[in-house]
């Protein structure tokens, strides 16, 4: 082509002006593209792949055949009460990582980055919140899986699952605000995890979780009775076997709805001023 069939300098910049420019990019689509990312990390953080497959699996075989044949006669028997309980235990676990995440990401300077991309700017924290429920959910299957190759029997069947899992991935959801907070408090992503883990493991092991609150003391059944993790469990399993779980849906959903609204304003305070 030659000189002259190029158009000149004025020319150019008009041609320039005319065109559109790039729409900005949505606040769904934003939040979906950093809910993919947080699964991507999952790939390259073997102790993260780690926690959501093999962990759940041996937890739930360690539980049943250690505990069972003492608490129950027999592990398939115990299987029954401990399975939707253990769900519930490993999925509250893996919680920490949405805190971990979020404290890795601002040490190394990636939310500066995030701060100068045209996309709205909490996406990063829903983001990782919702590529942390899709990993929820394949830890609780996993366990279910292994649960019914071992003899579970879930008399609520597939719905009963279902629901048992919608409400074991809200309250996450909202427990997971918390370890936000932690994450952006706290210096290294080492220290997230000591801090979530002395919370964690006492709600978790002074539950129903494993025994049933008829087999503890009086004074025990009335701490752990009004543990959330106790109505979560208990929630869980009554959905699971088809029984009445109303009273626990209620107090598990009041538990969650008072932890978003006290957590997530102050979370997205800490994360406006850390950027």
């Amino acid at each position: 082509m030659s000189h002259d069939a190029l158009p000149s300098g004025e020319r150019r910049h008009q041609v320039l002006a005319m065109r559109s420019r790039t729409a900005p990019v949505s606040a769904p689509s934003a939040v979906v593209t950093l809910a993919w990312r947080a699964l991507l990390k999952i790939k390259h953080v073997p102790f993260q792949l780690f926690d959501v497959t093999v962990t759940p699996i041996m937890f739930t075989l360690l539980f049943t055949f250690i505990f069972g044949g003492a608490l129950a006669g027999t592990p398939r028997e115990y299987i029954q009460y401990l399975l939707p309980g253990i769900m519930v235990q490993t999925v509250l676990f893996i919680t920490v990582y949405t805190g971990v995440g979020l404290n890795t990401d601002i040490r190394k300077g990636l939310y500066d980055r995030f701060r100068s991309l045209p996309i709205w700017q909490p996406a990063p924290l829903f983001g990782a919140l919702a590529g942390d429920l899709f990993r929820y959910s394949v830890a609780a299957v996993l366990i279910v899986v292994v649960g019914l190759i071992l003899g579970f029997r879930p008399q609520g069947g597939v719905l009963g699952m279902l629901l048992a899992l919608g409400l074991l991935l809200v309250f996450s959801f909202a427990l997971s605000w918390l370890w936000i907070i932690v994450g952006m408090l706290v210096r290294s992503p080492e220290s997230v995890m000591t801090t979530t883990f002395v919370f964690l493991f006492p709600l978790t092991f002074a539950s129903d979780i494993f025994v049933n609150l008829g087999t503890m003391p009086p004074w025990l059944q009335a701490a752990v009775g009004r543990n959330p993790v106790t109505y979560l469990a208990s929630a869980s399993r009554k959905l699971m076997h088809g029984e009445d779980a109303s009273a626990d849906i209620v107090a598990v959903l009041a538990v969650a709805a008072v932890i978003v609204a006290v957590a997530a304003p102050v979370a997205m305070r800490l994360y406006r001023k850390e950027r």
